[in-house]
Order: structure tokens, then sequence, then C-alpha cells
């Protein structure tokens, strides 16, 4: 798991994304969390998500992705949202400490957490994917609607806009602003102590709380997955991609 460390913080784990300052989302970083998330079903009771002090996540590897064809696109676009939908639907407690910026596929890993825990200042957090010509994943939207509600979601998906984790404190994206340096203590902290609540039963919460997501978006997927897809490859939506490559490059 060269992307991802886990910290052993006794029955709850920091699983710290490891991938560069920006930790882009490419297979290699999906596939470590993926089996960073197995280990913790079997050693832990809960589980932080953090990055770094600059990029908890930026989002997608642009420069990388940009250059898969339709089939290894559709496969990385897929096993990211079986990734997103495990870490939703993870039967324990799970926080992600959010530190430096979350943007695109960074603010869908966020949006995972139980709860969301962000540094105070020029932080930004959000899903621009409409300005890049695709919508936001079908699933992101869906946890997004959940967690804020479908008139601060509509407004957040239809602009594309990034907001600071103060601002997105106001509509409840984030849960609490903190000093940078207390972000994580914080959210192991609150990890800790509903980790030590008898286990069967606040899986079984937990499982009322994403049911319908997960029903939904198993309903759906396929081809909801495919609209992304195929606005992904139309030829006005690549040149936008190049562009925002281009600058990502420069992050």
């Amino acid at each position: 798991m060269g992307t991802v460390e886990i910290i052993d913080r006794e029955t709850v784990a920091i699983l710290r994304l490891n991938n560069g300052v920006t930790n882009a989302i490419n297979p290699e970083l999906i596939e470590d969390i993926s089996a960073a998330v197995e280990v913790v079903k079997r050693e832990f009771r809960g589980v932080v998500m953090a990055g770094g002090a600059k990029f908890f996540c930026i989002g997608l590897d642009l420069p990388r992705v940009i250059h898969f064809g339709r089939t290894e696109m559709s496969e990385f676009f897929y096993r990211f949202n079986d990734l997103v939908l495990a870490l939703f639907t993870l039967p324990l407690p799970t926080c992600c400490a959010v530190c430096g910026h979350a943007t695109a596929g960074g603010a869908v890993l966020a949006l995972t957490g139980d709860f969301r825990f962000g540094a105070a200042g020029k932080k930004f957090i959000g899903l621009n994917e409409v300005k890049l010509g695709v919508p936001a994943p079908y699933l992101a939207d869906l946890i997004l609607r959940q967690t804020v509600g479908d008139r601060a979601a509509t407004e957040m998906l239809y602009g594309g806009e990034y907001v600071t984790t103060s601002d997105a404190g106001t509509f409840g994206l984030v849960d609490e602003v903190l000093p940078q340096e207390e972000v994580e203590d914080r959210a192991v902290e609150k990890v800790t102590r509903l980790a030590a609540l008898p286990q069967a039963a606040f899986s079984a919460i937990k499982s009322n709380r994403v049911e319908m997501v997960k029903a939904r978006y198993e309903a759906a997927y396929k081809s909801r997955n495919e609209v992304f897809i195929d606005c992904w490859f139309s030829q006005p939506v690549r040149e936008l991609l190049k562009e925002a490559s281009r600058k990502f490059s420069k992050s």
C-alpha cells in the first residue's frame, strides 16, 4: 500500500493518503485504499481518513487518466465508484479529516465519511465537474443530497463552485471547523467515542442511514455511469479536460 499509510490509534485507524502533494486519484490509490479498508474491517473499530496539509485530495489524476481509452477509463471510473460505495457503507464509524483542499473526486472521498472535520482558513471543498463538461458522479450526487439537502446540493452541483470549509460548515457539508493542528485529533476523538458503542447496534443504525443511497445507486449505476463516460469522451469536453490537465500540473 505505497500510496496509503495505516496509523494505529488503538481502536481507530488513521488512513492517510500519501500519493504525493496532491493525493491525486489514480488506479494505484484506489487499489491501496481498497486494501486498507479490508485491514480496517479486520483490525479496527473505526477509521479516520486524512490527507495532506495542502491537499486532502485534488481529485482524479487528470494528466494521467486523460490518456486512458474508453475501456480503461470505464474500468477506472467504475472501480472508483465501487470504492466510494465501500467507504460510504463501511459498517464502522468513519470521519474525514480535511486539512487541505478537497476538490472534485477529493470532495467525493470526503463525502464518504459519517462526519467531516475541516481546517479553518482558505481550504476549499466542492465538486466542479459541470465546469469540465461532465456530471458529478451519480453516487456522489446521491450522497451529497442526503448530506446537505436537495437545495444546497443543487446549488453546489449546478454552479460547480468551491467553498471554504468554513462556509461549508454553514450548510452541513463540514461538521466542525478547527485550527489545522487540531483536526485529526478531534476526528480520532469523535470516532473513538463512537467505536466504544456496541458494534452490532451501531452497524445496524448506519445500515439504515446508507441503505436508500445504496439501493438507488445499485438500481441505476450502469446507465448513470455511462452518461459520465459519454460526456468524458465528447470532443468539446476533451478540450476542457486538456486545459484542466495543464493547470493540474501546476498545482
